[in-house]
């Protein structure tokens, strides 16, 4: 069965993207990465936040703007919204977080549903569906920005090393 697996790049500092959810800070960093290149066959199914979906793009300007891993990944796309925009092909839009995961991990079969987004990411959290985490840190500093985890309040959330920047939850 497939799990959920919150991967992403992020400075140093822990911010997936900058001010207004700017992503021009990562495009000097994008490239090959033999994790990413390891991690994309085995993603079966995305499940992006509406920000994230509608957001910024680190490949704007080329050929692979507004495709996933910069076009290295195809399959199913699940948006978490409540304001789904008209239809686009290839992307289901779910206004209820446990019917978007249970569609995208149908639609991932045995591989993982990659989860997209900050506030998504928490929202699986905290409904307890996270499965594990992967954290691609980016050598910058961006001082402000959106954070990759961001709990006001919240009580720390163990983790379990399983590689380098792999974690499983709790």
């Amino acid at each position: 069965m497939a799990k959920l697996l919150y991967a992403f790049s992020c400075s140093v500092d822990g911010f997936i993207a900058g001010p207004g959810g700017d992503m021009s800070w990562l495009t000097p960093h994008l490239g090959p990465d033999p994790l990413v290149d390891e991690l994309i066959p085995r993603i079966g199914a995305l499940l992006v936040g509406r920000r994230t979906f509608g957001g910024d793009d680190p490949h704007r300007g080329t050929e692979a703007a507004g495709k996933p891993f910069g076009g290295g990944w195809e399959g199913p796309q699940f948006v978490l919204t409540h304001h789904a925009p008209e239809p686009v092909p290839g992307i289901t839009f779910v206004d209820d977080l446990a019917d978007a995961v249970t569609a995208a991990k149908e639609a991932a079969g045995d591989k993982y549903v990659n989860v997209l987004g900050a506030d998504v990411a928490r929202q699986c959290l905290e409904a307890g569906v996270l499965d594990e985490i992967l954290a691609l840190p980016v050598p910058v500093l961006l001082g402000d920005g959106v954070r990759m985890f961001d709990r006001p309040g919240g009580d720390p959330v163990g983790l379990e090393p399983l590689r380098p920047n792999w974690y499983r939850v709790g």
